[in-house]
């Protein structure tokens, strides 16, 4: 077993403007037996500005429109969109392909000032309508004709996700590590912390393959889920932010392998689906971590995300808002730990370490074939989390790996951790942020994934297979073995 990502299938030739045959016809099982296709990677950024550009929306329900801007030095390029899912193994299915588009160069970007604030501000390009198209999380791959590419990532949401386990994609997170236009909410000219950006617009590119984010943290996981052919739903962070009603009745809810930035909203609505039963999943580290607020900007509504971080005393909006600082979460004022919701707290990186199996009788592991001691070289990394008694945290809650490391210079722990609470729901948090890749680890996927081998990615795989099947099912809580609260057990000297 390699991660579900092996590479197979047919390639659909488009020729522009329409659909292939076949679209809008979907049914949940059908979608996944239709043929990938298996050319829909980037095989060439070119030169910088080769070819890039941005939608004005996240995500869009099946059949809304989505505006594209797109800078080129190509005469014309086109758009192929490419619904990313099992298929086969292939990947990824082309649902749709433009007809030849007339390129430009477009403006340079500009900086406000205030917030270091990089727009594009680029004339919109051409409409992209979405009739016919599954719900589903798609690469629009822009191509040039001097055959460079770029990619823009897209989410066709879910109207409603009643008994389905929901993917929560998270592109808050995706755009601030963005740093296209030369700034992130991490850092600006020269590189400097000081100067990064205290807002960021997604009315720009994203830097790199135009994906990246994506590409690493969450593929693998819809791959996957899709592979297993369960009712699922898809939607973003900054749509539950703005509509709680797409997680209610869902059967789980899944946020993937980095999920930083949220906006107090989003985490009030987790929680209240977690208390109604809907079960919780984190795959990755660091979720949950930066407190973000929405703001909008030229394309619309929550188009910027707003994180001053360590400056939050400087953000103009505290002065009539000052329960609602854009910190981390666990900082005053307005404290509140993440681990109350995903059950472990963020400690630190970088990392590098193998991941230990505590209790190697639980039902996430079944099937694994480990034993208790069962180790995994590299699967933790490069940021972790661990279970930190003193701070509010859910219970009964059981640690099910327990990963010794050293994070500069500092010997600490990395946790896996489960509990469930009183609706039945059921929450997974994996501890490291590895857990998605690991999925594609011992294939030539995304390099060589921190080394990780076929065995890990077995290991992973089967795991997340048996936390989807049973997030499908119901709550946890209900149909599956209570967790044992092991927490004084495992810190044997702290308080509980």
């Amino acid at each position: 077993m390699t991660g579900g990502v092996a590479v197979a299938g047919c390639h659909f030739s488009g020729t522009g403007g329409s659909a292939p045959p076949g679209v809008g016809r979907r049914t949940e099982r059908g979608e996944s037996t239709r043929a990938g296709d298996t050319d829909w990677r980037v095989r060439s950024m070119g030169p910088p500005g080769a070819i890039e550009g941005y939608g004005d929306k996240v995500s869009v329900l099946p059949g809304e429109e989505l505006g594209l801007y797109v800078s080129t030095t190509a005469p014309a390029f086109r758009v192929s969109a490419y619904r990313v899912g099992w298929y086969d193994g292939a990947q990824a299915r082309l649902v749709w392909r433009s007809q030849r588009v007339a390129g430009s160069v477009q403006a340079r970007p500009r900086l406000v000032q205030a917030t270091r604030t990089v727009r594009a501000d680029w004339q919109r390009t051409l409409p992209v309508r979405t009739g016919g198209w599954p719900e589903g999380a798609y690469l629009l791959r822009l191509d040039s004709e001097d055959a460079h590419q770029h990619y823009v990532p897209l989410i066709v949401r879910s109207a409603s996700a009643a008994g389905r386990v929901v993917l929560m994609h998270a592109p808050a997170t995706w755009q601030a590590y963005n740093l296209w236009g030369g700034y992130s909410l991490y850092q600006g000219e020269n590189g400097a912390y000081g100067t990064r950006s205290l807002a960021v617009s997604f009315d720009r590119p994203y830097d790199g393959n135009g994906a990246e984010k994506f590409m690493v943290y969450e593929r693998a996981a819809v791959v996957l889920a899709e592979r297993l052919g369960i009712p699922l739903a898809y939607t973003t962070g900054l749509d539950v932010h703005r509509d709680p009603g797409i997680l209610h009745d869902a059967a789980g809810v899944v946020s993937l392998g980095h999920d930083e930035y949220w906006t107090p909203q989003q985490r009030a609505y987790v929680t209240q689906a977690r208390d109604r039963g809907t079960n919780v999943a984190f795959l990755g580290a660091n979720a949950c971590f930066r407190r973000v607020r929405l703001e909008p900007d030229a394309t619309g509504a929550d188009r910027t995300v707003v994180c001053y971080k360590t400056d939050y005393r400087k953000d103009p909006y505290l002065a009539d808002h000052p329960d609602m600082p854009t910190n981390d979460f666990r900082r005053p004022p307005s404290a509140s730990p993440e681990s109350s919701l995903t059950g472990v707290l963020y400690e630190g990186y970088p990392v590098d370490a193998p991941y230990v199996v505590r209790r190697s009788d639980h039902w996430l592991f079944e099937g694994t074939g480990v034993k208790r001691g069962a180790s995994f070289d590299h699967l933790v990394g490069v940021e972790y989390d661990r279970v930190t008694p003193g701070v509010p945290t859910p219970a009964p809650l059981e640690i099910i790996a327990h990963s010794p490391l050293v994070c500069k210079g500092r010997s600490s722990h990395a946790d896996s951790a489960y509990y469930t609470v009183p609706s039945g729901a059921g929450v997974f948090a994996s501890g490291t942020m590895r857990w998605v890749e690991a999925l594609m680890a011992g294939t030539r996927e995304n390099g060589r994934n921190h080394g990780m081998d076929a065995r890990t990615g077995a290991f992973v795989t089967r795991s997340t297979e048996n936390l989807l099947h049973a997030f499908a099912a119901g709550p946890c809580g209900r149909n599956r073995p209570r967790p044992r609260d092991d927490v004084r057990d495992v810190y044997a000297s702290a308080p509980r």
